[in-house]
């Protein structure tokens, strides 16, 4: 059990890009190899490099969780052993599960369990039977209050996770059957097509439309608590978990660097509205569906929808601008294949691949030796970079949305 007053910081992740961007303000990371993950999407974490990626997160000195928390049919649970094998090879620090098959599988390897949201626990009772099971900690239903999170933490020992930022599900964590419904891709396989960010119409008897507030009628605000660190201390959560595997290293390292700042400074006494205001607009520049308390303080109305915009709410946005050809270490230098548009110096511009994150400023733009304030979509121009970037690496734009 951890002994750690301040509560652990643990970032989702699904390649070495996004290791890097949260490395420097994340405890742990969590993640899934290409099976039995609900973001079947995030696939470049494979039982082949399984320990080759444990390798690199325990080089940055974090902890590292594998999901392995879709549903299991018959025919996946060879899957299921097979993972359960490589994560116990590998060194994995802990499982998140919710399936009693796995459950078994990792309690035989000797592996530390902490069961998924999505076995949906509600109340104290059931935390005390997973703990039966060998069960270090849970993450809660994203259903509870604040208030019931306190009366589960006072009446068992197991450690209690909770997550603070990103996506809502519509439905009850996570257990939906939409995508299944109308696309035949089940979401609790990790295959969510997310048809409740699509318009919908509300039609009512006789065929007419009803009058809605929206379009995006069945669309849940992203979940923030940035402003509530001390409440969910109180009500006993040791462990604050970030959603976002299939979000950009941007992202990650921007969620994470503000959670981290708010813990640590809710923990030095210097946790003031100015910070959380400062924060708060941080959080806004990232990718976004505008932001809500879920249902920390009661069941939310339409205040935790929204209908009125699609995916993203932020004023911010990355624009593709070219690819890395080539990299010149000791120039400290790349070459970028311009393929979308220009770029000129001042901008600032991310260079992300499988294994790279980078966040920078133009510096210095170069064309056959010539020094240019802007290089045109179409032209190879070499670029002062601030750190090791790699072939086929993409080069993003980040600007204020017109």
């Amino acid at each position: 059990m951890r002994k750690d007053p301040k509560p652990e910081l643990i970032v989702g992740v699904r390649n070495l890009s996004g290791l890097e961007a949260c490395s420097g303000h994340a405890d742990a990371v969590y993640f899934s190899t290409d099976r039995l993950s609900l973001r079947a999407k995030a696939k470049e974490i494979t039982l082949e490099n399984l320990s080759d990626f444990i390798s690199e997160v325990r080089a940055r000195g974090l902890r590292a969780y594998l999901a392995v928390n879709s549903t299991v049919n018959e025919e996946r649970l060879g899957d299921a052993s097979v993972v359960i094998a490589a994560a116990s090879n590998a060194g994995v620090d802990a499982v998140i599960a919710w399936d009693p098959a796995v459950i078994l599988r990792a309690q035989r390897a000797g592996l530390r369990i902490h069961i998924s949201t999505q076995a949906n626990i509600t109340n104290h009772e059931t935390a005390n039977f997973y703990r039966s099971l060998g069960a270090e900690r849970i993450v809660l239903s994203r259903e509870l209050s604040l208030e019931e999170i306190g009366k589960i933490s006072q009446q068992t020992e197991v450690e209690i996770e909770t997550f603070v930022h990103g996506a809502m599900c519509m439905a009850i964590s996570g257990r939906c059957h939409l995508s299944a419904y109308a696309l035949g891709k089940s979401g609790n396989c990790g295959e969510c097509s997310q048809p409740c960010r699509w318009e919908w119409e509300l039609h009512g008897e006789s065929g007419l439309v009803a009058a809605s507030f929206g379009k995006y009628l069945l669309s849940a605000k992203d979940l923030c608590m940035i402003g509530h660190i001390p409440e969910l201390l109180e009500a006993g959560v040791t462990a604050f978990k970030i959603e976002g595997r299939l979000r950009d290293s941007g992202y990650l390292e921007t969620v994470s660097r503000c959670y981290r700042e708010a813990i640590d400074a809710c923990v030095e006494g210097n946790y003031t509205p100015e910070k959380i205001e400062t924060w708060r607009r941080e959080l806004a520049s990232v990718y976004n569906r505008g932001f809500s308390t879920g249902f920390y303080f009661g069941v939310p109305g339409l205040e935790g929808f929204s209908p009125e915009k699609d995916m993203n709410a932020s004023k911010k946005q990355r624009r593709a601008a070219g690819v890395i050809e080539n990299y010149y270490p000791r120039q400290q230098a790349a070459a970028v294949r311009l393929l979308e548009e220009g770029i000129a110096a001042g901008d600032e511009i991310i260079i992300e691949g499988n294994t790279t994150y980078l966040r920078q400023r133009v510096h210095s733009l170069k064309k056959k030796s010539e020094v240019l304030k802007r290089a045109e979509k179409g032209d190879l121009v070499g670029l002062a970079v601030d750190g090791p970037v790699r072939k086929n690496d993409r080069v993003f734009i980040v600007s204020l949305k017109e």
